[in-house]
C-alpha cells in the first residue's frame, strides 16, 4: 500500500508538472506555502506550517493521483469491453462464414456424388453395350472368315494340284524337247564348226602368202624410192651450196669495191675539208 501511493504521488507530480494548465488546484496550493516560507524565512522559520503545506500538497497530489488512476481504469475497461465486443463480432462473423462455407461445401459434395453416380451408370451401361456388340461382331467377323478361309484353301489346293499336274507334263515336254534340239544344235554346230576351221585354215594361208608378197615389193619400192631421195637431196644440196658461195662471193666483193670507193671519199673529203679549214684559218 504504502509503495503505490509512493508510485501514484510520483505519477500525480508528473501529472502536474506536464498538466498545468488542467491542474490548477496544486499549482495554488504549492505556491502559498513558497511564499510563506520565503516571508517566514526572513524573520522566524515556523515548521508546523511548512509541514502543513507539505501535508496539503501530499493530500492534493495523491487525489490527483487518484482519479488519474480511476481514469486510467475507466480506459482500460472501455478498452477490455470494445476488444471483448470486437472478438465477438469477429467470432460470430467466422462462425456463420464457416457454417455457410460447411453447407456449400455439403451441397456440392453431393451434387458431385450424385454426377459421378449418374456418369459411372451411364458409362457401366455404354461399356456393356459396346462389349456385347462388339463381342458378337467379331464372332461374326470369324465365323465369315473361317468359312472363306476353308473356301480359299480348297480352291488353293484344288488349283495347286492342277497346277502342279499340268507343269509337269509341260516340264517334261519341254525337257524332251530341249534335249532333241540340244542334240541337232551340237551336230549342226560341230559340222559348222569343222567347215570353219578349214575355211579359216585355207583363208590364213592365202592371207600370210599374200602379206608376204606385199611386204616385199613393199620394202623394195621403199627401198628404191629412198635411194632415189636421197640422191635427188644430195644434188639439190651440193647445188645450193655452190649457189650460196657464189653468192656470197659476189657479195664480198661488192662490198670490198663499195667499201674501198667509200673509205676513197671519205679521205678525200676529210682531205679537202682540212685544207678549207687550213686556208680559212
Amino acid at each position: 500500500m504504502k509503495r503505490l501511493i509512493t508510485t501514484s504521488v510520483v505519477l500525480a507530480a508528473l501529472l502536474t508538472s506536464v498538466n498545468a494548465e488542467t491542474a490548477p488546484v496544486p499549482t495554488t496550493t504549492t505556491s502559498v506555502p513558497v511564499q510563506q516560507v520565503e516571508k517566514k524565512s526572513n524573520s522566524d522559520f515556523d515548521m508546523n506550517s511548512m509541514v502543513k503545506d507539505m501535508k496539503d500538497a501530499i493530500i492534493s497530489m495523491s487525489k490527483d493521483a487518484k482519479d488519474s488512476l480511476i481514469s486510467m481504469k475507466d480506459g482500460a475497461v472501455e478498452t477490455t469491453k470494445s476488444a471483448e465486443r470486437t472478438v465477438a463480432n469477429v467470432s460470430k462473423d467466422t462462425k456463420e462464414t464457416s457454417v455457410k462455407v460447411s453447407d456449400d461445401l455439403k451441397v456440392a459434395e453431393l451434387s458431385t456424388s450424385k454426377d459421378s453416380r449418374d456418369t459411372a451408370i451411364a458409362l457401366s451401361t455404354d461399356t456393356k453395350d459396346s462389349i456385347t456388340n462388339t463381342s458378337k461382331d467379331l464372332k461374326d467377323s470369324s465365323t465369315v472368315a473361317s468359312k472363306e478361309m476353308k473356301d480359299a484353301a480348297m480352291a488353293v489346293s484344288k488349283d495347286s494340284s492342277t497346277s502342279v499336274k499340268t507343269l509337269s507334263n509341260d516340264s517334261r515336254d519341254s525337257v524332251k524337247t530341249v534335249s532333241n534340239d540340244s542334240s541337232a544344235s551340237v551336230k549342226t554346230l560341230s559340222n559348222d564348226s569343222s567347215a570353219s576351221v578349214k575355211t579359216l585354215s585355207n583363208d590364213s594361208s592365202a592371207s600370210v602368202e599374200t602379206l608376204s608378197n606385199d611386204s616385199l615389193a613393199s620394202v623394195k619400192t621403199v627401198s628404191t624410192n629412198a635411194n632415189d631421195s636421197l640422191k635427188t637431196t644430195s644434188n639439190d644440196t651440193k647445188a645450193s651450196i655452190e649457189s650460196v658461195n657464189d653468192n656470197a662471193s659476189a657479195t664480198v666483193k661488192t662490198i670490198s669495191t663499195d667499201s674501198t670507193s667509200s673509205l676513197k671519199n671519205v679521205s678525200d673529203n676529210l682531205n679537202d675539208s682540212t685544207k678549207t679549214i687550213s686556208n680559212d684559218i
